[in-house]
C-alpha cells in the first residue's frame, strides 16, 4: 500500500461484470478531477491470443484438460505485483495493452490478440486503477494483494456469471454455446484454486443475485435484467462505514449482517457512487498531506 501513490483494483472473472464497475469508477474519475492510470488485467496475460491456443492444445495432448487463462502459469503475476510495488513507491512501472479487436487494432497499429509493446508509465497520474482477474492475487510467491490500497471483488453467483458469459460471447464474439460451455468447464478447476480466495481479502465484495428462475443457465434467452436482481454487499472491515446514511439513500435496501447490505440490482451503480467517492477522497486527501 501507498499513501503517495495509491492503487485501486476490481477483481472478478470473465463475465463478472467487471467493466460495469469500471465505468462507474471512471465517472468518480471524471466528477473529481482524478487522472487515473488504467492498468487492464488482460495485458498481463503471458501469451498472445494464438499462442494460447497452441498452449491449450498442447495440455490438452498431454491430458489436461483444464488450461486456462485463470491460472498463474498463463499470467506474468510476478511482473503484475512488480508492477504495483514500483507504482506505490514511485509512481512509475511499465505497462502495455492487450489488443482485443479491429477496433484497437486500428488504434494501436497492433493486430488483434497480440500485445502493444512494454512502455513506461507517464507522470502524474493521482491514482492506479486495475480491472482484471488478478488485482488481490495470493499465493506462496506473488502477493499482488499487498500493494493495493482498496480491493474490490465482482462477484455474481455462478449461473448468473455464466449467463453473462455466454450472451457475450455468443453475441459480441460470435462462439457457439457448444465452445462457451467448453471454456466455463475448462476454467473451473482454475476458478475455484485461484479466483474464488482472492474474494476473501477483498475490502468490498458486490455480488448480484438474480429474483428469475437462472436454474439452466444454459437455456436462458435473456440476461437478468438489474430490476430483476439484488445486490449483495459485503464490507470487510465495517469500521468507519455509515451504514444509516447507505440506508437511507438506497430506497428498499436492508441489512442482513452487521457487514452486509442488500440493495436493488438497479441501484447498484449509485451504491457504488455513495461508497466509493468518499473512500477515493480519503485517498486523496492523503496523498496530499503526504
Amino acid at each position: 500500500m501507498s499513501i503517495r501513490h495509491p492503487i485501486i483494483a476490481v477483481t472478478g472473472s470473465s463475465g463478472a461484470g467487471t467493466t460495469t464497475v469500471m465505468q462507474s469508477f471512471q465517472h468518480i474519475f471524471r466528477r473529481e478531477g482524478i487522472r487515473a492510470q488504467v492498468v487492464e488485467g488482460d495485458s498481463f496475460h503471458r501469451f498472445n491470443r494464438l499462442e494460447m491456443r497452441e498452449k491449450m492444445k498442447e495440455a490438452e495432448a498431454s491430458g489436461n484438460k483444464h488450461y486456462s487463462h485463470f491460472g498463474p502459469y498463463s499470467n506474468l503475476l510476478e511482473e503484475l505485483e512488480a508492477l504495483f510495488r514500483s507504482y506505490g513507491e514511485a509512481g512509475g512501472g511499465r505497462v502495455r495493452k492487450y489488443i482485443h479487436d479491429a477496433g484497437e487494432a486500428a488504434e494501436f497499429g497492433v493486430g488483434p490478440g497480440n500485445f502493444t509493446d512494454w512502455k513506461d508509465i507517464e507522470p502524474g497520474s493521482d491514482l492506479m486503477f486495475y480491472e482484471g482477474l488478478h488485482g488481490a492475487y495470493v499465493d506462496g510467491n506473488v502477493d499482488v494483494a499487498r500493494h493495493v490500497d482498496l480491493l474490490v471483488g465482482v462477484v455474481p453467483i455462478i449461473n448468473l456469471e455464466w449467463i453473462q458469459k455466454l450472451h457475450r460471447d455468443k453475441k459480441l464474439r460470435g462462439y457457439s454455446q457448444e465452445a462457451v460451455v467448453d471454456t466455463i468447464l475448462r476454467r473451473m478447476p482454475d476458478y475455484v484454486n485461484h479466483i474464488c480466495p482472492q474474494f476473501g481479502v477483498t475490502h468490498v465484495n458486490f455480488q448480484r443475485v438474480p429474483t428469475v428462475d437462472t436454474s439452466n443457465p444454459f437455456i436462458a434467452r435473456d440476461i437478468p435484467s438489474a430490476d430483476e436482481s439484488m445486490v449483495i454487499i459485503r464490507f470487510a472491515d465495517p469500521k468507519g462505514i455509515d451504514f444509516p446514511y447507505l440506508l437511507s439513500m438506497l430506497h428498499d435496501s436492508w441489512m442482513t449482517r452487521p457487514n452486509s447490505i442488500i440493495c436493488p440490482g438497479g441501484k447498484m451503480g449509485l451504491a457504488m457512487q455513495l461508497i466509493f467517492t468518499p473512500m477515493i477522497l480519503r485517498l486523496m486527501d492523503r496523498k496530499r498531506r503526504a
